[in-house]
């Protein structure tokens, strides 16, 4: 069978290096806008998942709903107001965009910079659209933003790519409370956790991060993180978290929350506890864990999960 002809296209722009050097720019320019907390706003660290697919809803409707009144004579001045929303909402959707695709992986990079130029194409068209609108000139108003439709589709499909079949977006660290064994599994003995410093563990096939503090209590998350499935455990301890080496995204040792983004979902957590001299850890469920917990809970569920080698000072 042969290869769908998009997807060949799409594949051969993903190992195309020629705009990197582009990207390169473009992404440290977006990396030192001063967003503060409102990066992790941006990135939908509030939301669970990423903001951006949920902004666009509101352009890319009000040009559909803009497309639809063009069909309908004597509806030109609606079409000019719904053109109008989509253009002052393209505005926020794009900067949640920029701010999302400045820390993905190169490949997706790629991707994503045709996805934006598309939109860019739209945004112009539609503005080009809405300018001949309000000249009076409706019919050249009507094709341009019927070619600004198109380019939206156009970035719309890209956009399809990016999450879908490139997991941009995506939570990479779903599947790991579905492929966990229930009970406790023993990683090592308690000598080969050294105090303070992380250590990577398998279980089902699964790589876990377990770190012993200097007070002997120990911490399990999954190792991949849960943005674009860096290694934690080659990341940074600092104040009872882990900074994720690839794209600083912060998650607590305790039980997994993303501290800071740009993931936006959690690390799962196990359970610890030490017998005779080894670790075990245990996979902590949803109805364990600390999620939505008060402080004062998630210190209890910690105390619960967590064991001292009497043998250690």
């Amino acid at each position: 069978m042969r290869q769908n002809r998009v997807l060949w296209l799409l594949d051969r722009l993903e190992r195309d290096p020629r705009a990197d050097a582009v990207i390169d720019a473009i992404g440290r320019g977006v990396r030192a806008l001063p967003l503060g907390r409102g990066r992790d706003a941006l990135h939908g660290r509030w939301l669970g998942h990423p903001v951006h697919p949920l902004m666009v809803q509101v352009p890319i409707g009000s040009w559909l709903s803009a497309a639809l009144l063009d069909l309908r004579p004597g509806r030109s001045r609606e079409a000019e107001v719904l053109i109008g929303v989509g253009l002052t909402a393209a505005a926020p959707a794009a900067l949640a965009g920029w701010a999302d695709w400045a820390e993905l992986r190169r490949q997706q990079q790629r991707v994503g910079l045709v996805h934006a130029l598309s939109n860019v194409t739209a945004v112009a068209l539609y503005a080009t659209s809405l300018t001949c609108r309000l000249g009076g000139r409706h019919a050249a108003g009507r094709a341009y933003g019927l070619l600004g439709l198109t380019a939206v589709g156009v970035g719309g499909m890209l956009g399809g790519h990016l999450a879908y079949r490139q997991a941009s977006g995506a939570n990479h660290a779903e599947e790991v409370p579905h492929v966990v064994t229930e009970g406790w599994h023993r990683v090592g003995t308690v000598g080969e956790f050294p105090a303070g410093r992380p250590v990577r563990r398998s279980v089902d096939d699964v790589p876990v991060l377990v770190i012993r503090e200097t007070g002997g209590t120990v911490h399990a998350l999954a190792d991949r993180c849960s943005h674009l499935a860096g290694p934690l455990s080659e990341g940074t301890i600092a104040d009872g978290c882990v900074q994720c080496p690839w794209h600083g995204s912060v998650f607590r040792l305790s039980d997994g929350w993303n501290v800071r983004g740009p993931a936006t979902a959690p690390q799962p957590a196990f359970d610890t506890r030490i017998t005779d001299g080894h670790v075990e850890i245990r996979l902590r469920q949803d109805d364990q864990g600390a999620r939505g917990q008060q402080p004062e809970d998630r210190a209890a569920t910690g105390r619960r999960g967590e064991g001292r080698d009497p043998w250690i000072p």
